[in-house]
């Protein structure tokens, strides 16, 4: 029975996340404290023979691919880019939550549901993610162990559609940065979460709550 093993690395810490700023596609390095995320998640890895590694364009997730990859190549694909949250994008938190209260309140309890001039809506990632895994599905179908390194808002509808959760699933699922998840794909079972946000690798990291 052919399995595809997917390892799902969220980024290290960008000065996105450090600033406490809505991210989205505005893209932010890594901090030095990323950085050493970065290097930390690629020792982890590092006994892991990978068929392909990949990455979403932004420098935060393509640099930390690159460090898993070492002299592998990273192949990005548009499938797994950060969520685009349009006028909100490098704003403060506060700021956010001052100027838009309703919609922050969604944020806070049912981001599934919230709808931002000009920004995809959580769906919409989910779906453009799924059709990433099918694309890689059909590449590998014959077995493989595939790295995906990504973002939050990201690998949270990804992993609920893989694993059919209802929503609304966006808080019930977490992803610290540089940790990996492990899932794994056989065609007669469907896919199995085998492991979620393993950070035993990070010897300091802050949780990000929301």
């Amino acid at each position: 029975m052919s399995r595809i093993t997917f390892y799902l690395v969220r980024h290290g810490e960008s000065e996105g996340n450090r600033e406490g700023l809505f991210r989205g596609r505005h893209d932010f390095p890594l901090t030095p404290l990323g950085k050493r995320q970065a290097e930390s998640v690629a020792r982890a890895l590092s006994e892991i023979e990978f068929d392909i590694i990949v990455s979403s364009p932004l420098k935060r997730a393509y640099d930390t691919a690159v460090t898993i990859a070492g002299k592998r190549p990273v192949r990005i694909m548009d499938e797994f880019n950060n969520i685009n949250l349009s006028i909100w994008e490098g704003k403060k938190k506060e700021y956010i939550k001052n100027t838009y209260p309703e919609e922050w309140k969604i944020w806070l309890t049912n981001p599934e549901e919230l709808r931002i001039e000009g920004a995809e809506t959580i769906d919409e990632v989910q779906e453009r993610a799924l059709r990433g895994i099918d694309n890689l599905l059909r590449e590998y179908e014959n077995g493989g162990t595939i790295c995906i390194v990504s973002h939050r808002a990201v690998l949270k509808p990804l992993v609920a559609g893989l694993l059919k959760i209802e929503k609304p699933y966006f808080w019930r699922l977490h992803f610290d940065t540089a940790s990996y998840s492990i899932i794994e794909y056989e065609k007669d079972r469907g896919f199995t979460l085998m492991k979620l946000n393993v950070t035993h690798h990070l010897p300091d990291f802050e949780v990000e709550r929301f």
